[in-house]
């Protein structure tokens, strides 16, 4: 059955890609016409000890991207695939497999466990492959290092890529036991311990009856603490790796252990090598995502129906954590602000610190502001930055009352420093700690002002200065200048402080982004976002500027696609991307208003013409920012926007095919809702292309499902604009909208994505259902609905007796039940009695807390009672 493919496979990694080309065509050519003959020829040189290592590390890759890929409508193409083969050809795969966990080669090995991983994957779920687990773990106790260290390799991927509920627990235990026994101290190869104790951080999501077991808890505990002493760094790595998954997955399990966990974690951190002392750290920062979950969850308020309680173990570790912290904060490296992707102990500390903030408030302040004083004004550039990091690390989380006193002592101290500091780094940090007060002390919700107009013009005057300053530091200078005017967005028609300086801001944003060395920094994206927020948040006195603006804009944009015609390159299509980006901003803002409007309307055929030369460039990012813009533009031209859709129509039509770009395709998908908002009627003429594309969409299982509850909102927003003339298209989408809501009808257990990803899509279900409903309001042709609504009630049913929606699918079910009494009245007025819950629903929903769903309630409420009474 197998065949010789050594040397193509060789050859398919041939540097001369004439012969490169022709391997990969048989390697092709001999998948598609035999498949099982292929799988067992792949496995048969990863099992084959005398094959080049060339040739056996392809044939391992191969086989493993034949069984699994990352797009999802493969997967289950692969799936199915690997099922319908013959049992006789898959068990000789799985024996060739298995007889590779004992290879000489540890290439061949590790290949072999992640292959083995991935039948699995498919197999277990489907009650396949039975004796797997039990054949693993007989290689665990007396065969050689190599093969033991493979087989731990392996169970520890097969926990990764099967969830818990198809192993039983009698095989759990038994390769928690295995697992367990290769992390013991007395396990005397470190190869097998480090598999050990990787093998158990995938296993954790399997072992929740045993870490509900004393005992066996306890076992567990002590191991991995022990592991975290070991003589050697990757295991001392992996294990604290394996204390940060513990701390997440078992919280509420670890008030008995948390005083040693701190032992140990205070030692790596003052004493080990960064890779463990970072891990240490991340123990801690991962306790705070915990409790600062559980805190928001349940507001403080701790009854007995709280699934985890608050054990407050930050709180109680604060007299000693934060002085270790306050320490990693001093272990800078010379060149991390250069480095955009850096991560090193005083990053880590500090990020910690910024968290331990969030989590205990007010209590952490006195703990910090001493180291701050003590060194703020010391010769050591270490000292001060450090200072300075502690600062705006600890700017989240306490209040306002505790934190603007001190703020408003500070603040002329940073803006001088940031000023005239000789050091770079803590110039860095300065710019970035002034953004952290804006962003979180500053703004018309705080009693007492940070800023106000003695103060403005010196922050101003040094942020921009500092703007042009080394990359890095005028980076974070846009940052603060970005908060700043978010902090004035709800300043209304008064005056904002900075409108005198609105044009001089604008000139030197404009000026970072023609900087020469913006290189690979993200200096010139940060000059575009504080561009778009100072423009987002002025108010209508600075209109004739904003305006103005509009020009310059088009003018960078319009040279960005000339020079294109020359030459592309990333750099120029993330430059046509910000334009778009900042276009849409100041076509929002001048179209919020009918005065500001004029300003804009004398430009709008330019930009539309600037917009759709951008479709020809190949970025998808510069489309996805063109995409948006002209659905800015449909929302403030209304009805005038007509005259464009000639000419956008095919480039709206391309959108809603870039199944590759999904973003793309989405956001065309919400432009197509924009537009219909806009020309209502007049959408008519291109409305049997949209939709047909649209459903085509929805038929495609290459698509990603993201896009697709968008589309069910978009036949809503189609109805509401064209009304009874949707008529036509009911025969298609309303079959879909049934079946797509018995899909989402109910949950089962789904994890947290999933049903996420469930109530996105029944509100997008229930937007269709509600566009319909209100599209053929008034109209006589609603007797067309009435064939569908009995569905629609069963629908609603369902969503209540699941009683797993959120409070925007409640929203959006209680409006369907009103639209459906309003559109349909009295016909409807029977099926709504005869339905299972919806007296229930709307009862819920009346006295709901979120007024939201109280106000959809009350309006569902009059419209039922209407439509009963006739």
């Amino acid at each position: 059955m197998a065949m010789e493919v050594t040397q193509i496979l060789l050859n398919a990694q041939a540097v001369d890609g004439a012969v490169r080309k022709h391997a990969e065509d048989n390697l092709k050519q001999f998948q598609e016409q035999n498949l099982p003959s292929f799988l067992i020829s792949l496995a048969g040189e990863l099992a084959n000890d005398e094959k080049p290592v060339e040739s056996r590390r392809l044939a391992g890759l191969i086989l493993k991207n034949a069984l699994d890929s990352k797009e999802q409508h493969k997967k289950i193409e692969f799936v199915q695939r690997w099922l319908a083969i013959d049992p006789t050809f898959k068990a000789q795969i799985k024996a060739l497999l298995l007889r590779t966990l004992s290879s000489p080669s540890h290439d061949a090995r590790s290949t072999a466990s992640q292959v083995i991983a991935k039948v699995a994957g498919i197999e277990l779920p489907h009650k396949q492959w039975p004796e797997l687990i039990v054949s693993l773990l007989s290689n665990v106790h007396q065969l050689p290092a190599p093969t033991r260290q493979a087989t731990l390799e392996t169970l520890g991927y097969i926990c990764e890529e099967v969830s818990p509920d198809v192993v039983d627990q009698d095989h759990v235990n038994k390769i928690l036991t295995a697992v367990v026994q290769g992390m013991n101290s007395t396990e005397q190869n470190n190869d097998v311990r480090l598999a050990a104790i990787q093998a158990l951080y995938n296993a954790l999501g399997f072992a929740q009856a045993n870490f509900s077991n004393d005992m066996e808890r306890d076992y567990i505990m002590r191991i991995v603490c022990e592991a975290t002493l070991s003589p050697e760094i990757k295991i001392r790595r992996a294990a604290f790796e394996c204390l940060v998954a513990i701390s997440s997955t078992y919280y509420e399990k670890l008030a008995q252990y948390i005083q040693d966990i701190f032992t140990i974690t205070a030692k790596a951190v003052k004493e080990d090598e960064e890779p463990v002392a970072l891990q240490a750290i991340e123990f801690w920062s991962s306790i705070c995502d915990e409790e600062i979950d559980i805190l928001e969850e349940y507001g403080g308020e701790f009854s007995g129906d709280s699934e985890i309680p608050c054990y407050y173990f930050i709180k109680q570790a604060l007299p000693f954590l934060v002085p270790m912290l306050l320490e990693t904060l001093l272990k800078q490296e010379e060149d991390q602000d250069q480095d955009e992707g850096a991560w090193n102990i005083a990053m880590a500390g500090g990020t910690c610190l910024g968290l331990v903030a969030r989590t205990v408030g007010d209590d952490i302040v006195p703990l910090v502001m001493p180291f701050i004083q003590e060194n703020i004004s010391k010769p050591d550039w270490r000292q001060r930055e450090a200072a300075t990091y502690a600062f705006g690390s600890i700017l989240e989380g306490p209040s306002p009352e505790k934190l603007v006193p001190l703020v408003n002592m500070a603040l002329s101290f940073m803006l001088n420093a940031l000023a005239n500091d000789p050091n770079n780094h803590v110039k860095d940090t300065t710019a970035w700690t002034l953004g952290r007060m804006f962003e979180f002390l500053h703004g018309s919700a705080l009693d007492t002002p940070i800023i106000n107009q003695g103060n403005c013009q010196q922050i101003i005057a040094v942020l921009l200065q500092s703007m042009k300053d080394v990359p890095n530091v005028a980076e974070k200078a846009c940052g603060a200048l970005y908060f700043l005017a978010q902090g004035f967005e709800d300043a209304g028609s008064a005056s904002s402080p900075l409108t005198p300086f609105f044009q001089e801001i604008v000139q030197s944003l404009l000026t970072v982004t023609h900087r020469e060395d913006t290189g690979e920094s993200r200096l010139r994206t940060a000059a575009y976002e504080a561009l778009n927020e100072v423009v987002r948040c002025s108010n209508d006195d600075t209109a004739p500027m904003v305006a103005q603006l509009v020009s310059v804009i088009m003018r960078e944009l319009h040279q960005t696609l000339e020079s294109q015609n020359v030459s592309s390159d990333d750099r120029q299509n993330e430059l046509q991307g910000l334009l778009c980006g900042c276009l849409q901003v100041i076509i929002q803002k001048l179209g919020s208003s009918e005065p500001t409007k004029l300003h804009l309307m004398q430009y709008a055929d330019q930009i539309m013409s600037l917009f759709l030369r951008v479709f020809a460039s190949r970025s998808a990012t510069a489309h996805e920012e063109a995409m948006l813009a002209i659905g800015a533009l449909a929302y403030a031209t209304g009805p005038e926007f007509v005259k464009y859709m000639q000419e956008f129509y095919r480039y709206l039509e391309m959108g809603l095919q870039n199944f590759e770009d999904y973003q793309v395709c989405a956001i065309t998908v919400g432009v197509v809702g924009d537009v219909c908002r806009a020309l209502e009627e007049k959408i008519l003429p291109f409305c049997d292309g949209i939709m047909t594309q649209l459903l085509r969409d929805l038929s495609s299982n290459q698509l990603h499902r993201s896009v697709k509850p968008p589309i069910f909102s978009c036949f809503g927003d189609i109805a509401l604009a064209i009304g009874e003339n949707f008529e036509k298209y009911l025969q298609f989408a309303m079959p879909m909208l049934q079946s797509a809501a018995e899909l989402c009808a109910h949950t089962n257990g789904a994890d947290d994505d999933m049903t996420e990803y469930t109530n996105t899509l029944r509100n997008g279900i229930l937007e269709a259902y509600s566009g319909i409903f209100q599209g053929f309001k008034g109209s006589p042709k609603t007797q067309l609905l009435m064939p569908y609504a009995q569905h629609v009630l069963q629908f609603l049913d369902s969503l209540y007796m699941e009683k797993d929606m959120d409070d925007v699918v409640t929203k959006a079910a209680i409006g369907v039940l009103g639209d459906l009494a309003d559109t349909l009245g009295s016909p409807a007025g029977s099926l709504i009695q005869q339905s299972v819950s919806s007296k229930e629903f709307l009862k819920e929903c009346l006295s709901s807390d979120d007024h939201l769903i109280k106000e959809s309630a009350d309006w569902a409420k009059v419209t039922i009672t209407r439509a009963i009474s006739y």
